[in-house]
């Protein structure tokens, strides 16, 4: 089974390219080639009725497929104008070819429709375009004396799939740009972060180890003329050695930190490229370096489930302080669903525990969910941004 499914993909990703992040939706699609052969039980209003489909009908019909899938499929890896216009038109052309046998190649005229839309370039041209496709077809139908009911059918659906294929396209090329923007956004604040560390560094190894070097220094020429003197410079050395050991672990530990407030910024352009109201309240709360990070790193595992996975409509984030703790909760109002701890909640869970923290996690279907962080204020704790409480309300 798996095997099969394997192979299916094989030749899904050689037809529609994977880069697209379509899935079936192409496959399905080809599902409405069947109003072809809807004159196989029906007739249009006007047209002497049947038993059937005749034969001199039916194939040309099977032969307008046999041209129309290579076409498809052509259509959505086409890269170029030409080709994505050559593509569109030539969806128009079966439309036009096999009317006089068969009304229902108004079919592909509606294929032609949607494909336009996906043409780069701006919409009044590509409505321009679909427009004289449509006028045309009119042009077709009354020289073969057919139904206007028949365009006015055609041309309500064509426009119809255009524009809804036109303005997915468009959203979905904004929260593209959106989403590296955020990314770059992301990539400069950890290169400003890498540079500030490495001027920290800098500055901290090029004196303890200038300082290394000259004791050192002395305690080898002393080591002939004054024993206890020389031993006093190696402990010096070592007590050196160890204290910049030290700092450099502090300075290493803030390279991997994240900061809450720069966390609750990527949660808002993430959450907002989806269209999610976000709303966020940092109280007057103090914690530690160590706190934040973890504090910076539920929001960021809870925000990507949010996003990937509640199908929410809003979600909110308070900080408060209540009886010398630290309160975190991350709401939304999505789906729901009975919690299944992957590596994620489990990692989330790990690190709050283990600074000594509580986390809980509510969700019920269709009532979203809640996790709530509790923990001890540090004694030796930094103040947030700013001294008042903060807000920020984000809707799409």
């Amino acid at each position: 089974m798996s095997s099969m499914l394997t192979r299916l993909l094989r030749l899904r990703a050689r037809l529609v390219p994977e880069e697209l992040q379509l899935g079936w939706m192409p496959i399905f699609t080809l599902g409405y080639l069947v109003f072809l052969f809807v004159p196989l039980v029906f007739s249009y209003p006007g047209e002497l009725k049947t038993s059937g489909l005749p034969i001199t009908r039916l194939w040309p019909t099977l032969l307008s497929i046999a041209i129309f899938l290579p076409l498809y499929f052509k259509a959505y890896r086409s890269r170029g104008l030409k080709g994505e216009i050559a593509c569109a038109l030539g969806m128009a052309a079966l439309g036009y070819g096999l009317f006089p046998v068969n009304v229902y190649s108004n079919t592909y005229l509606i294929y032609a429709g949607a494909f336009a839309a996906f043409i780069k370039a701006d919409l009044l041209h590509k409505f321009i375009g679909v427009m004289v496709m449509l006028a045309v077809y009119l042009l077709e139908l009354l020289y073969f004396g057919a139904p206007l009911f028949v365009f006015a059918l055609t041309a309500t659906i064509a426009l119809a799939v255009f524009f809804s294929n036109h303005f997915y396209h468009e959203t979905a090329r904004k929260r593209a740009a959106l989403k590296l923007s955020h990314d770059e956004i992301r990539r400069l604040a950890a290169l400003s972060e890498r540079e500030r560390i490495g001027r920290d560094l800098h500055d901290l190894l090029g004196h303890t180890l200038s300082l290394i070097a000259l004791k050192s220094e002395l305690a080898g020429k002393l080591i002939d003329r004054d024993i206890p003197a020389a031993r006093r410079e190696v402990d010096e050395v070592t007590r050196v050695a160890r204290d910049a050991l030290s700092q450099v672990r502090r300075a290493v530990t803030g390279i991997r930190a994240a900061g809450l407030a720069a966390e609750l910024a990527s949660a808002r352009q993430l959450l907002e490229s989806d269209g999610i109201a976000f709303d966020y309240m940092l109280g007057e709360v103090e914690f530690s370096a160590e706190q934040e990070t973890v504090l910076a790193l539920v929001v960021r595992e809870a925000v990507t489930n949010i996003q990937r996975h509640a199908q929410a409509r809003k979600a909110s984030v308070v900080l408060e302080s209540r009886k010398g703790e630290l309160y975190l909760r991350i709401e939304d109002d999505g789906r729901g669903s009975s919690i299944i701890s992957g590596n994620g909640l489990t990692g989330m869970r790990e690190r709050v525990e283990a600074i000594d923290g509580r986390l809980r996690i509510d969700s019920l279907r269709g009532k979203g969910t809640r996790i709530e962080v509790g923990m001890a204020l540090a004694p030796s704790a930094i103040p947030l941004i700013g001294s008042t409480a903060q807000s920020a309300a984000i809707s799409q």
